[in-house]
C-alpha cells in the first residue's frame, strides 16, 4: 500500500480462481528471451507460482541486474526450448501427459509417448526397420537402443538393468572390439561465414581456432566468470568460413549466445543449418577398413589424420568426413546432405556386412563417453564450472592474440587454486548401477556428487563423473589419496577413483 496507496482504497471486489498453465516438460520459462535483448521471462509456473514466488523474484531480479543467472538455472531456462514448442498442437498433445506424469514412478530414461515424430532423421525409416527404439530428445526421434530380430523394441521400466540393458551392451562391445553406426543427425550445426569471423570467433572460443583449413578444434565457450557457456566443435571450412557443432539440447542457447557476441560493426553471417545436414557416425577400430572400401580418397592416419575434416566421395556424391569422436574409438563423423542420407546410409550398411557393423544407440554412446571420461555439456559442465575444475586446461590458449572471454577469471582462479576436480570413478562391486547425483564419500566425509553416470561395460562396473572437494594450493593428485564410496539406495559402495580416463588414458585408441 505504500507503493501502491490506490490499494488502501480498493477493497477486494472480485475473487476468482483462473486457470493454470504447464509448460511441456512442467519447468519453469525463466530468464532472457534469446530472440529479443532485455526481454526477460518469468512464466510457466505449473500450477506453483505462489510456492516457488519467492524464489523465482529473487534470481529473476538478480539476472535482470547482472546480465547472468545467479546459478546454474539450465533446466528451467527459456532458451531450452525449441521453436516447435509454441506450436498449439503440440502444446495440447504433450502437456496433458506431462502433467500427468508429474507424481507418477519417475523411472530412468522414461520416454514420453505423446507428440512424437516431430523431427526425424531422413533415415528414419530404415533405422526402424534395423530394430531401433527411438527416444524423444528436443523433439528429435533417435536411437536409443536396437532390439534383435524377435525382440519388440519397447521399453519395460525399472529402477534396475532394464530390459534393453544387454542389447546395449552388445553395441558398447560391437564399437570397442568391431565397427558400429550412428545416427547423430540432431547435433546442432551452424555456419559462421564472413571477413571478421577469425576474430569474433577467437574472442568467443578458449580455444585458438586460427587453424588451417580443414581442421576440427574442440573447444569452450566461456562466461566473464570463467564458467563454461558451451562445448563444442568448431571446423574451418575456408578463410573465412566455419562450421559450429553443438548438442541438439543446446541448439538455441548456442545459436543466441554466438549471435549476441557479434560486434555490431562485424562483417559476420551466422546461419543455423541443423535440418540441411544429417549425421552418420562410423566408430570402432574397424571404421577405417569400412569407410575405405566405400571411398577412393585416403583414409589412412597419415592421409587423415585425427581433428581433419575434409570432403571425400561416397556413394553418388560427397559427404563431409571428421575424424573426432565422442566415444574415445577410431571413428568418422558424416555431416551428409538431407538429401543423401538414405542413399549414402544404405551404402554403408551394404559394405559393412563383411566388417560386421552394428547398429548403435544413445545409450550405448553414453556408456561408451562416460568410460572415456568425455564431458557432457548440463551435467558435467555448466557455466558454474571452469575448465579448470572439469580438467579441460589442455584446450585453453592461454597466449592467444586478442585473449578471450573469460580468462582473466581463468587466470585468478589458477593463482587461488582449485577448491574442487571433476574425477572419474568405477564402482568395484559390478551389480549397482548409477545415473547422477548420487553422494560422494571420502574417508567417511561427503566430498560431492555423481554428475553423470552410466554402466561401463568395457570396464565392468558403473562409472561416473563427479566433482569433489580439494584444498586450494594443492596438487590436484591430491584429491585420490583416501577411500572412496559412492552412496547408492543409501548403501556406500567402494570405488576406484581417477584424474584421468580409466579406459585408454594415452588416447591410443583415436589416434590408430
Amino acid at each position: 500500500m505504500k507503493r501502491f496507496p490506490a490499494l488502501e482504497r480498493a477493497g477486494i471486489q472480485k475473487f476468482f480462481c483462473g486457470p493454470e498453465s504447464f509448460t511441456p516438460d512442467v519447468r519453469y520459462h525463466l530468464g532472457e528471451a534469446p530472440e529479443l535483448k532485455n526481454c526477460f521471462v518469468a512464466a510457466g509456473l505449473n500450477s506453483i507460482g505462489l510456492q516457488s514466488a519467492g524464489g523465482v523474484g529473487k534470481v529473476t531480479a538478480e539476472w535482470i541486474r547482472d546480465g547472468r543467472p545467479p546459478v546454474d538455472l539450465w533446466e528451467v531456462d527459456v532458451r531450452r526450448n525449441m521453436p516447435f514448442q509454441r506450436n498449439r498442437r503440440y502444446l495440447q498433445s504433450r502437456v496433458g501427459e506431462s502433467l500427468g506424469l508429474l507424481y507418477a514412478t519417475h523411472y530412468p530414461y522414461r520416454q514420453y509417448e505423446t507428440a512424437r515424430g516431430v523431427r526425424k532423421a531422413a533415415i528414419h525409416d530404415r533405422l526402424r526397420a534395423a530394430g531401433a527404439c527411438h527416444g524423444e530428445a528436443y523433439g528429435w526421434e533417435r536411437p536409443n537402443w536396437y532390439a534383435p530380430k524377435g525382440v519388440e523394441p519397447v521399453y519395460d521400466y525399472s529402477y534396475g538393468k532394464q530390459n534393453w540393458f544387454d542389447h546395449s551392451a552388445a553395441e558398447h562391445r560391437a564399437v570397442r572390439e568391431d565397427v558400429a553406426l550412428f545416427d547423430q543427425s540432431s547435433f546442432a550445426k551452424f555456419r559462421f561465414e564472413g571477413r571478421d569471423t577469425v576474430a569474433v570467433l577467437n574472442r568467443i572460443c578458449a580455444n585458438n581456432i586460427d587453424v588451417a583449413s580443414g581442421r576440427v578444434v574442440y573447444t569452450q565457450w566461456l562466461n566473464e566468470r570463467g564458467g563454461i557457456e558451451a562445448d563444442l566443435t568448431v571446423t574451418r571450412l575456408a578463410e573465412h568460413a566455419f562450421m559450429i557443432v553443438s548438442a541438439a539440447e543446446t541448439e538455441v542457447r548456442d545459436f543466441y549466445w554466438l549471435k549476441r557476441h557479434i560486434p555490431d560493426d562485424a562483417h559476420c553471417v551466422l546461419t543455423n543449418v541443423t535440418s540441411g545436414m544429417g549425421v552418420i557416425s562410423i566408430m570402432g577400430p574397424k571404421a577405417r577398413d569400412l569407410l575405405q572400401s566405400l571411398t577412393p580418397d585416403d583414409m589412412s592416419h597419415k592421409g587423415f589424420p585425427f581433428a581433419t575434416s575434409r570432403e571425400i566421395e561416397l556413394g553418388y556424391g560427397y559427404v563431409r568426413a571428421s575424424r573426432i569422436t565422442f566415444v574415445g574409438e577410431l571413428g568418422w563423423e558424416l555431416y551428409i546432405p538431407t538429401e543423401f542420407m538414405q542413399d549414402t546410409y544404405d551404402r554403408i550398411v551394404e559394405a559393412g556386412a563383411e566388417w560386421g557393423l552394428a547398429h548403435a544407440g544413445y545409450h550405448a554412446l553414453n556408456s561408451l563417453r562416460t568410460e572415456k571420461a568425455y564431458r557432457h555439456w548440463s551435467h558435467d559442465i555448466t557455466d558454474e564450472d571452469s575448465p579448470l575444475e572439469a580438467g579441460l586446461d589442455f584446450v585453453v590458449k592461454w597466449d592467444k592474440p586478442g585473449g578471450f572471454v573469460g580468462r582473466e577469471a581463468l587466470l585468478e582462479q589458477r593463482e587461488q587454486g582449485l577448491s574442487r576436480h571433476l574425477v572419474q570413478l568405477r564402482l568395484k562391486d559390478p551389480e549397482p548401477l548409477i545415473y547422477h547425483n548420487e553422494p560422494i564419500w571420502r574417508d567417511g566425509t561427503l566430498v560431492g556428487h555423481i554428475t553423470s553416470g552410466a554402466y561401463g561395460h568395457t570396464l565392468g562396473g558403473a562409472v561416473g563423473l563427479g566433482y569433489v572437494s580439494a584444498i586450494p594450493g594443492d596438487a590436484p593428485e591430491a584429491v585420490l589419496e583416501g577411500t572412496y564410496d559412492v552412496e547408492v539406495a543409501c548403501e556406500k559402495i567402494t570405488a576406484e577413483v581417477s584424474l584421468r580416463p580409466l579406459y585408454d588414458p594415452e588416447n591410443a585408441r583415436i589416434r590408430s
